[in-house]
């Protein structure tokens, strides 16, 4: 079987042609990600509903519904092995994802369309579903280095029982108007990323409804590298989130 590690702003994976395949993806997925220490794993397949399917697990094996790096990652392996064009749809556990080739390392998806804001979910943190959920919690002096003073809050946000099926961990701060730096604790990695683009989504999302925009779109610093979110709406209603960075492949690898 040929893998491909890729990586979207850090965010890193490995991917399979998944066509045809019969494998235990969950079982595969801790196998492959222990082996380089990847995020997830994604498996592409046939689908009826659009250019093909992505099949989505964290590195514990747990099935995910969608994630903005990954879904660019596999709109670059789609593109590269043939399988689609520049512009393309993505079926995901959590809805159809256009996807868009900007050069060779750099892809747009149009993340699904967030639900279930909440902007005061508890004291001092507010709730957003891009695909996936997010607790989303501002710290005004927010660094990279604080990752480890900051581990206990996520873990305890992320199995805090206000959230039924877990959630995701995203500590914020503004640089400027329209400049953020964003720190994530993933569930089903059960630590940090270096980079979430659902988060990023959610953020924005969160952050639109608020009134909190000066304009449509958001650069948001990841320990791993920067993405951009532009929201599409009117009113204070979303109709889309477009999630745009780096997607990149790192090695190719048989098992």
């Amino acid at each position: 079987m040929r893998c491909y590690y890729m990586s979207g702003a850090g965010n890193d994976f490995v991917v399979i042609d998944g066509r045809g395949c019969n494998e235990d993806y969950a079982a595969l997925s801790k196998t492959l990600c222990a082996r380089v220490g990847a995020d997830g794993f994604m498996a592409l397949d046939v689908s009826e509903k659009a250019d093909f399917r992505l099949h989505f697990y964290n590195s514990d094996g747990s099935r995910g519904e969608m994630c903005g790096n990954g879904s660019r990652c596999i709109c670059k392996f789609a593109y590269d092995l043939g399988i689609a064009g520049p512009q393309m749809t993505v079926q995901t556990d959590a809805g159809i994802v256009q996807g868009w080739r900007i050069n060779e390392n750099r892809y747009r998806v149009c993340l699904t369309r967030p639900t279930d804001i909440d902007l005061q979910a508890k004291e001092g943190v507010a709730y957003a579903v891009c695909g996936v959920p997010h607790a989303l919690v501002e710290k005004p002096d927010l660094q990279w280095d604080q990752k480890e003073q900051l581990r206990e809050e996520a873990k305890a946000l992320r199995f805090d029982p206000l959230f039924p099926k877990g959630t995701n961990v995203d500590f914020y701060r503004f640089l400027d108007d329209q400049t953020l730096r964003i720190l994530s604790y993933e569930r089903g990695v059960e630590d940090y990323t270096l980079a979430c683009g659902t988060g990023c989504g959610a953020l924005t999302a969160m952050l639109y409804t608020a009134g909190r925009m000066r304009s449509n779109t958001l650069t948001i610093h990841n320990p791993g590298g920067t993405l951009e979110v532009t929201v599409q709406g009117n009113g204070g209603l979303i109709s889309s989130l477009l999630l745009e960075g780096p997607a990149e492949l790192i090695d190719v690898f048989e098992i």
